[in-house]
């Protein structure tokens, strides 16, 4: 079975296979456009890049480039007007590479900023002596920043929707991965909340950040500002470690436990979806799932004639 993730996106879904990508949106006039790419991994090419923590680090990125595009796809077809059949039929233009490292360095940008730079300051203004209550103190600011970033984006109306197709990629995924046929009336009595999501894999990487930046102690502010930054990708390696292990071990009630505040947070994120909805996630998912056959299919063929 091929290990699927997906993404939310405007008025639809992404879903990802191991070689593919799909995108599927409801247009205005209510129909499904779906539009998929192969992925070039970069791992695939490198053995190296497979290694535990780095390739973390790649699956990351990659995640990212490849939402951006997925995202930029949905706001083509959510900016159609209804009744332009002819702009229906024809497939969006991607966003450009320039396009796409502006809105990557905007988006880390954001993330440093508001959830690894401000905690730190703000815990090297307090009067704290003590190195370890000082990291401590750094993490519980940081968890409260996120949880609070997420309770008032939440509230946004024009979220919804966009929390309601992530939930409908979460049933999706787990009726997939149940075995379960992908009917939007099977699929609804799924849960929405999944362990390989990304507001989880959020959540640890602050957690475990806490460990990490204990072993530099309280050094001068500018070598704070420079830890926080610079450490981020050994961070973010861990804890897709530990979240692509939970992924596959989901039947383990003591690491579901410790996980568990992950997956509460993900209620934030996460409302219930319509039929309608789960119809487009399940459009997205079959065609990743098709695509990775018909790979797999030609990777059995080559292996054949050699």
């Amino acid at each position: 079975m091929a290990t699927v993730g997906g993404q939310a996106v405007l008025e639809g879904v992404m879903m990802r296979g191991p070689g593919h990508w799909a995108v599927a949106v409801r247009t205005p006039a209510g129909t499904i456009a779906n539009v998929s790419r192969p992925i070039d991994s970069a791992m695939a090419r490198h053995r190296v890049l497979r290694l535990p923590i780095l390739r973390g680090v790649m699956a990351l990125g990659e995640s990212l480039a490849i939402g951006f595009r997925a995202l930029a796809i949905s706001a083509n077809y959510a900016a159609q007007e209804e009744g332009d059949e002819a702009a229906a039929e024809e497939e969006p233009k991607e966003i450009s590479r320039g396009a796409l490292i502006f809105s990557f360095a905007v988006a880390i940008g954001f993330a440093v900023a508001l959830f690894k730079v401000t905690p730190a300051l703000i815990t090297d203004w307090l009067p704290i002596k003590s190195t370890g209550w000082f990291v401590v103190v750094e993490g519980l600011i940081r968890v409260t920043i996120f949880v609070l970033y997420l309770s008032l984006i939440s509230l946004l109306p024009d979220l919804r929707r966009v929390f309601q197709y992530h939930a409908a990629e979460h049933k999706a995924i787990n009726a997939y991965e149940a075995g379960e046929p992908l009917e939007p009336e099977v699929v609804q009595r799924f849960s929405l909340i999944h362990p390989r999501c990304g507001t989880a894999f959020l959540l640890w990487v602050m957690v475990i950040a806490v460990f990490v930046f204990a072993f530099f102690g309280r050094p001068a502010w500018y070598w704070l500002i420079a830890t926080r930054i610079l450490l981020l990708p050994l961070i973010a390696g861990l804890a897709y470690e530990l979240i692509r292990f939970a992924g596959k071990h989901q039947d383990n009630r003591v690491l579901m436990t410790v996980l568990a505040p992950g997956l509460w947070l993900q209620r934030l994120t996460t409302r219930e979806p319509s039929l309608d909805q789960l119809e487009v996630s399940i459009r997205a998912l079959r065609e990743v799932l098709d695509l990775e056959r018909d790979r797999d299919a030609s990777l059995q063929r080559v292996e054949v004639m050699a």
